[in-house]
């Protein structure tokens, strides 16, 4: 059994990733805790989709390069999904920042108070 763990250590360590982000985002009422959830669970996606790539003694698909080859098309995605990453935690600090102006807190559930009494 710690064989199979020590040799598959990266997907271990995803789904963990996985696990905690999920726990963040369902776990926690504070708005700015649920978006550091949602960027350790973006973590663990690029991670597990990283080492579901990884082809031990493959090279990368040049011309000169001896068979196997990587495809690079999981890394580009990943690259791509990084930005989006970036942008979208940018986006969603920016709204947290807005409903802290608005509401006073970033507590989830005095925001549905606040919003119930209104």
């Amino acid at each position: 059994m710690m064989e199979l763990l020590s040799t598959r250590l990266y997907y271990v360590v995803a789904f963990l990733l996985l696990g905690v982000g999920t726990y963040m985002l369902v776990g926690n009422t504070n708005l700015v805790k649920k978006v550091i959830g949602m960027n350790v669970f973006q973590t663990g996606i690029f991670l597990f989709f990283v080492v579901t790539a990884f082809v031990d003694g493959a090279s990368p698909p040049l011309l000169t390069a001896p068979a196997p080859y990587v495809s690079p098309l999981p890394h580009v995605l990943i690259l791509t999904a990084i930005v989006v990453g970036v942008s979208l935690t940018a986006v969603a600090l920016g709204l947290v920042v807005r409903i802290y102006h608005e509401y006073g807190t970033l507590d989830e559930e005095s925001i549905e108070r606040v919003i119930d009494r209104d």
